[in-house]
This record gives C-alpha cells, sequence and structure tokens, in this order.
C-alpha cells in the first residue's frame, strides 16, 4: 500500500496524501482570514457588517427601480449608472455572503472549487466596473467637450452596444485565470489574506511554477483596470482643458460639478486598487492588516458609497426617491387615521 501511495505521488505532483485512519482522499480547500479584532467579536461584527451588506443591496436596486421607471431617465449617462449599479451588485454578493459566513457559522474553509468561482466572479465584476467608469468618463467628455455632437454619438443603441463590449471583454480576459490555476499543485491546506479569494492571493501558496499565472495576472491588470486608469485620466484632462476655456467662472463649475459623482467613483474604486496591487506585487513586508483594510476598502466602499453618491447628487433620481418615501409616508399616515 505504502509504494502505490508513493509511486502515485510521483507520477501525480499536485497528489494529497489521505488523512490518518480515513480512507477518503481529503479534498484541496483554503481557509480565509479577516481582521483580527473578528476572532474575539465575531457575532458583533457580522451584525454592523450585514447591515452594510443589506444597505449596498438597498441602494443598488434602489437606483436600478428609479432609472427603470423613470422615462427621463432612459438616456446613456444613465443606463451606464443602472450597469455600474449591477456591477455593484455582483461585487457585494460575490464577497459579503463569505464574511458573513465565517463569521455567524465560523466557516472559514473553503473548497479549491468554490474558491475559483468566488476569484472568478470577484474579478470579473471589478473588471466590469473599471470599463462603466470608463464609459461614464466618455459620455462626460462628449456632454462638456462637444455637447453638439453628444446625442448623435452617444445614442441608446451605442450605449448598448458598449455595454456588450465590457461584458464580452470580461470574459474573454478572465475566462483564463481559474483554468490556469488548476494546473498549479496546491499540496497543503493554505491561509488565505482575505476573507475572500483573489487571484494574486491564492498563486502565493501553490507549491509549482506560477510565473505563467502571475505574467497573465499581471496582463489582465494592465490591460483592463491600467488601460481604464490611463483613458480615465486622459479624459479629465481633456475636460479640464475644455472647462478651462469656459469665459465665466458660474458656468465652469457648473460644468465642473456634472462631473462630481464620477470623480467620486474613479477615487473610491481605482485608489484602493492601486494601493492593493502594488501590496501584493512589492510589498513583501507588509502585515496582514493592512492588506485586509486595503482590500475590504476596496470591494466593499464602492456598492456602499456609490448609490449614496449618485443619489445626493443626481436631482432627478433624488427627486424620485423623495417622491416614493413622500407617497409611502402619506400612506402610512393614513392607516394610522382610519385605524
Amino acid at each position: 500500500m505504502g509504494r502505490q501511495l508513493f509511486k502515485l505521488k510521483m507520477e501525480h505532483p499536485c497528489f494529497i496524501l489521505p488523512r490518518t485512519n480515513s480512507s477518503q482522499t481529503r479534498t484541496l480547500s483554503f481557509f480565509l482570514s479577516g481582521f483580527p479584532a473578528w476572532e474575539t467579536t465575531q457575532m458583533l461584527s457580522a451584525v454592523p457588517l450585514c447591515s452594510v451588506y443589506l444597505l449596498a443591496l438597498l441602494g443598488n436596486l434602489t437606483v436600478l427601480s428609479v432609472i427603470r421607471a423613470e422615462q427621463s431617465l432612459h438616456a446613456p449617462m444613465y443606463l451606464f449608472l443602472a450597469m455600474l449599479a449591477v456591477a455593484d451588485l455582483g461585487l457585494s454578493t460575490s464577497t459579503f455572503p463569505t464574511m458573513l459566513r465565517m463569521l455567524w457559522l465560523e466557516a472559514r474553509e473553503i473548497s479549491f472549487g468554490s474558491c475559483l468561482a468566488q476569484m472568478f466572479f470577484i474579478h470579473s465584476f471589478t473588471d466590469i466596473e473599471s470599463a462603466v467608469i470608463l464609459a461614464m468618463a466618455f459620455d462626460r467628455y462628449m456632454a462638456i467637450c462637444h455637447p453638439l455632437r453628444y446625442s448623435c454619438i452617444l445614442t441608446n443603441s451605442a450605449t448598448t452596444k458598449i455595454c456588450v463590449a465590457i461584458v464580452v471583454r470580461t470574459a474573454l480576459v478572465q475566462f483564463p485565470l481559474p483554468i490556469l490555476l488548476t494546473r498549479l499543485c496546491f499540496t497543503r491546506v493554505s491561509k488565505l489574506s482575505h476573507p475572500y479569494c483573489l487571484h494574486p492571493d491564492i498563486i502565493k501558496h501553490a507549491g509549482s511554477d506560477t510565473r505563467i499565472n502571475s505574467t497573465y495576472g499581471l496582463f489582465v491588470l494592465l490591460s483592463t483596470l491600467g488601460l481604464d486608469l490611463l483613458f480615465v485620466l486622459l479624459s479629465y484632462l481633456l475636460i479640464l482643458k475644455t472647462i478651462l476655456n469656459i469665459a465665466t467662472w458660474r458656468e465652469r463649475l457648473k460644468a465642473l460639478n456634472t462631473c462630481i459623482s464620477h470623480i467620486c467613483a474613479v477615487l473610491l474604486f481605482f485608489i484602493p486598487m492601486i494601493c492593493l496591487s502594488m501590496m501584493h506585487r512589492f510589498g513583501k513586508d507588509i502585515s496582514p492588516q493592512a492588506y485586509a483594510f486595503t482590500a475590504n476598502i476596496h470591494f466593499l466602499a464602492p456598492p456602499i458609497l456609490n448609490p449614496i453618491v449618485y443619489s445626493v447628487k443626481t436631482k432627478t433620481i433624488r427627486r424620485r426617491i423623495l417622491r416614493v418615501l413622500c407617497r409611502r409616508g402619506v400612506r402610512t399616515s393614513r392607516v394610522v387615521i382610519y385605524q
């Protein structure tokens, strides 16, 4: 029996020995980690985390329902905002449940297949959000720099094609990532740096050569998020140049005010992303707490804050939400009076 196991292990480098006193082979898995404070206050941490998750769901679903119901919002700018809300919903749904499961059920172990699936969806929705932010930057560029050509170029049909192109690009670049990970050898159960699975974190624990995975991961990062950030910055340089050529300060501020919400979305998304990428690539001596904090800001903050920012800054959305709340308040008061 011992010779057979040794021969099988030599033929298959990724073979994992069975547990002692067990006839079943152990399934490859990872252990998730979180903030150090969660170790002692798991149930207390789960309550605010669940509230934040529900807030993210409520905010993004509200934005989607308002855009769908309001006919005046069926325009390119708001269609991109709807897709941003979809990306935020997907990103929050890919991350929050795993964290809540870890806190409530103390279930830190995640199987290899589930980890790959979660990694694929997290990175896919991140890429979609990045591309949508770029599309919204192009929308602001056309509205400010070429207002007369805006309605001719950014039609609803063109907006739909842009959204389809975003999804296709994301699928093409992200699909090879989990496939390449299946060729690596993971000979032991490893503890990840985050409460969810990320590609740079997984390949750190591989027992075989990861140069292909690391190179392709860097290519995906630069060709999607890096390129998107570059074009966003270029768009705002052209927008700033156009705004400075406007005659009066009042008109300059009015034009700049239309970009405030989008600028907030850019800062919320790209600054933590850049910090996290630099940590994974070059931060060998950085503490796990810094990794966890930066990753949680990057993946958890945009789904929560984007709906709030756009609801506050967009008059049509704000008025629609207030109108619905006022109607419900009137109905509630009527029911109380009748009772």
